[in-house]
């Protein structure tokens, strides 16, 4: 006959069954189970718990149409290696990832058509104005960051993004407390409830952006998010003209990973939402299997600013649907060590002012 030995979920000691109260009983911290309870935890924690993403060997994207390429021309920057995709009358680029200017024209090879395209919805002034408000009141910026000429190199580019169809599967284990204190005349009490809080349920996923861009800073890209879903449309190539668009150097099977990864998070937060009126509880276990994944491939509009300063390359963002922008400002030594002697200099002025007058009035 097997004899199960059951430990005590709160501090891991040998319970025993309590006769006198029909339950069982940790002698080590003194906390109390039902047996029904305890048995489901033992069953719980004896079941290994590994996250599963099985996305469908399907995707929904498209390959080109002959009449399509000869709208097209492609690019290679010869500095950082982006390859960047415009119009037919394109025949130089500006490269948005590093700033280099020479672009050589060609014609599309081994590209993937996009499904689906959200157009710019903020234009190059918009753009402009919006980086001349994120500018103001930084003293210690470089002067040529305010200058015109250098807010007018800003290039409107048409970032690829994997989009991701998903359905999740979860199983969350929480462990929880409920703490009570009062007092009499003689002694402070605390009592402490815990609880084994379990969480099943699926949640499903439409269209998760991932980047495809090894170029552009994932930081960034996620910074800038949401884009509103209201304005995706079917992609056609006209909305490129006048507008860069980046060819994806990251494939969807390399995305999957930061999907499934994005998925658990929001699955996670979402569950966690639902267990509350407890003292404290974090999470002892998560499960979440994904299933159902498919793909598609989407072009999605960025304005950025890539410039150097002192060797140091500093990039600008904004998302040209939203206008959220997101960047680094680079610091002026000058200004710096100006502004720093200026507040050392008035700090000492008030200090020496502070004791001449404890000596006029001591």
């Amino acid at each position: 006959m097997e004899i199960k030995e059951y430990k005590c979920p709160n501090c891991g000691g040998s319970v025993k069954f309590d006769s006198s109260k029909q339950t069982m009983k940790c002698p080590y911290c003194d906390a109390e189970f039902e047996i029904d309870a305890l048995e489901e935890y033992q069953k719980e924690i004896a079941s290994p718990s590994k996250d599963n993403a099985e996305w469908g060997t399907e995707s929904q994207t498209q390959t080109w149409e002959e009449s399509d390429l000869n709208e097209l021309t492609t690019g290679s920057c010869p500095s950082c290696g982006a390859e960047l995709v415009g119009d037919k009358n394109t025949i130089a680029m500006v490269c948005p990832c590093c700033g280099n200017a020479q672009i050589v024209s060609k014609r599309i090879i081994g590209m993937l058509k996009p499904n689906y395209v959200i157009p710019f919805q903020l234009d190059k002034t918009a753009a402009k104005e919006a980086l001349k408000t994120f500018y103001q009141g930084k003293r210690l910026l470089p002067d040529f960051f305010k200058e015109d000429n250098h807010i007018n190199s800003i290039q409107g580019l048409y970032v690829p993004f994997w989009l991701f169809d998903a359905k999740a599967m979860a199983h969350i284990r929480y462990k929880a407390t409920k703490i009570k204190s009062w007092s009499d005349k003689n002694y402070h009490y605390t009592k402490t409830d815990h609880y084994s809080i379990i969480r099943d349920g699926s949640l499903g996923f439409e269209k998760i952006p991932v980047d495809g861009s090894e170029k552009m800073d994932d930081d960034y890209m996620d910074a800038i998010e949401p884009f509103d879903y209201s304005q995706i449309k079917d992609f056609e190539s006209a909305y490129l003209s006048g507008y860069s668009a980046e060819k994806y150097d990251v494939d969807a099977e390399q995305s999957k990973g930061r999907a499934a990864k994005r998925i658990k998070s929001s699955v996670e937060t979402e569950f966690a939402s639902s267990v509350s009126g407890y003292s404290s509880v974090y999470c002892e276990s998560s499960n979440i299997n994904v299933k159902d994944g498919n793909v598609s491939y989407s072009l999605f509009p960025v304005w950025i600013l890539n410039t150097k300063y002192r060797k140091e390359n500093y990039v600008f963002m904004m998302n040209a649907q939203s206008g959220r922008l997101v960047g680094k400002l680079p610091c002026d030594p000058a200004k710096s060590w100006k502004y720093r002697l200026l507040f050392t200099g008035i700090f000492g002025m008030v200090f020496t002012l502070i004791i001449q007058a404890l000596r006029i009035f001591s």
